[in-house]
């Protein structure tokens, strides 16, 4: 049957209404958020039919977590994102208590194919997950009749379906793949692969991974995936530890398993793991290739520890991250802007000059722009710390700080406003490469997102501060040569 049902026809009757009376200047500029209501991770995200496609779970009716949809939006460049009505609802047997994540692929024929978790009873007081089926032209989806096409039996042994869900689906030579999360019976994440010739008919084929309870225990939101000369496994753990050098975080995070892919023998060798984001509002990321060969991620710019206080008389909660490209240097995985941002440039800002002391500029202030600070440390052997502030008023500010002594950086938020007790700090080791410590501040609204040596890390943050908080400052102790690049956004 069409995914038209009456909850369907409902939700987008209601985020018509609602969504379309909140004004743009009340969201970020180029960070999506919901049309309406309540938004959590990313889903299909896709290019079909000259645009990108970004789908996601939603529920519109309520600023927290409901019954999940699947909302949807497009853009022509990853930045600016116009809404589409509502992609599904939770309206069949096979996902009456949910339209969990998934992700799509175009056929060859041209329709676009959405793989995702269906929730449902179990009969017994509990619920399953199980894969779930939709097509359609881009705007409008039938659910397929045989949901769900990726049912229990095809579970191996000792995994479970009480924890079985977030397919990610791609087409390759002639076959349709996907890699799903699972928790087996020893509480352990699992990375199943499956293969089939439409969709339809699926086979489990091996299990990729094991998290084997060192990162986290389940792992949810797989994407797997050909980079440069790597083959990346991306997922997002649930209940990490975390590690004295401060590499990983506790609680939800999001890991990148990089390795080789034997396609043969459909086997994965894990060689490095590394954290995607060392932030604290990053989950749940998804990626896909642009038409010219790039891959591109963005995730969730949230985090579920932290997600229960909705700001008050908002009629939208929680956003997406900015696109990023995605690149592997010296085996490591790397991110940065999509170079679409370029066109958003304007009344740029260029200084060179040796600061010793505090000081702000003409013209670098406000809450959207792009900020790059590239510091000489080998120039600049007087210097024992470096400060940015940004978001500034006389009372609130964030920080980024720099010390010489330890190569190590600390994202600080604790003045930027927000009343809760929630983690506002994040440390990180940042040593200069090549003698220069780079970083690239991107800011939207709320929004702060800062990469760290040409991407070598990142840090992905919201605020919670007053509008009216324009200022930009920098302040070193000992004389720190540096390059300032400052371009507004709009």
């Amino acid at each position: 049957m069409p995914c038209s049902a009456t909850k369907l026809e409902e939700a987008r009757a209601y985020e018509r209404r609602e969504g379309s009376a909140i004004p743009a200047q009340d969201r970020p500029a180029f960070h999506l958020t919901p049309w309406v209501g309540w938004m959590n991770d990313p889903n299909g995200f896709c290019y079909y039919q000259g645009a990108y496609h970004m789908f996601y779970q939603y529920y519109p009716y309520d600023t927290v977590w409901g019954p999940m949809h699947w909302g949807h939006a497009v853009s022509t460049d990853l930045l600016h994102w116009e809404h589409r009505p509502c992609a599904m609802a939770p309206d069949t047997d096979a996902d009456a208590k949910g339209c969990f994540s998934g992700t799509a692929t175009p056929t060859p024929d041209g329709r676009l194919l959405l793989l995702y978790t269906g929730v449902q009873d179990d009969g017994k007081g509990g619920t399953k997950q199980l894969q779930c089926l939709a097509e359609g032209d881009g705007n409008d989806f039938v659910k397929d009749a045989a949901n769900p096409v990726i049912g229990e039996s095809l579970l191996p042994e000792g995994a479970s379906c009480v924890d079985f869900r977030d397919p990610k689906i791609w087409y390759e030579d002639g076959v349709y793949h996907c890699v799903v999360s699972t928790r087996d019976d020893r509480e352990q994440g699992r990375i199943l692969l499956y293969e089939s010739p439409d969709a339809r008919r699926w086979t489990y084929r091996t299990t990729l991974d094991v998290c084997r309870n060192e990162y986290g225990k389940m792992w949810e939101c797989p994407d797997f995936f050909a980079l440069d000369d790597r083959q990346l496994l991306l997922v997002s753990p649930q209940e990490m530890e975390g590690t004295p050098d401060g590499e990983f975080h506790a609680g939800f995070g999001t890991v990148a398993l990089l390795g080789r892919y034997d396609k043969e023998r459909a086997a994965f060798t894990r060689e490095s793991v590394q954290p995607i984001d060392y932030g604290t509002d990053f989950y749940a990321p998804q990626t896909t290739l642009t038409p010219d060969g790039r891959r591109v991620m963005v995730a969730w710019m949230q985090n579920w520890a932290t997600v229960n206080e909705a700001p008050r008389n908002h009629r939208w909660f929680n956003c997406m991250t900015m696109a990023r490209e995605l690149f592997i240097r010296d085996g490591r995985l790397c991110q940065r802007p999509v170079r679409e941002i370029e066109a958003m440039w304007k009344n740029t800002v260029h200084r060179k000059e040796t600061l010793d002391g505090s000081t702000s500029y003409a013209g670098v202030a406000g809450r959207r722009l792009d900020l790059t600070i590239r510091l000489d440390a080998a120039a600049s052997p007087e210097c024992r710390r470096f400060i940015l502030r940004f978001a500034q008023n006389d009372r609130h500010f964030t920080s980024v700080e720099w010390s010489s002594a330890y190569n190590e950086l600390v994202f600080d938020r604790s003045c930027c406003g927000s009343r809760r007790d929630i983690p506002h700090q994040r440390r990180i080791k940042a040593a200069p490469q090549n003698g220069v410590l780079t970083l690239r501040l991107v800011l939207d609204g709320d929004c702060a997102e800062l990469f760290v040596n040409d991407g070598e890390r990142t840090i992905s943050a919201l605020l919670d501060t007053p509008a009216d908080a324009q200022g930009i400052s920098l302040h070193s102790e000992g004389a720190a040569v540096l390059e300032l690049t400052s371009h507004e956004l709009a």
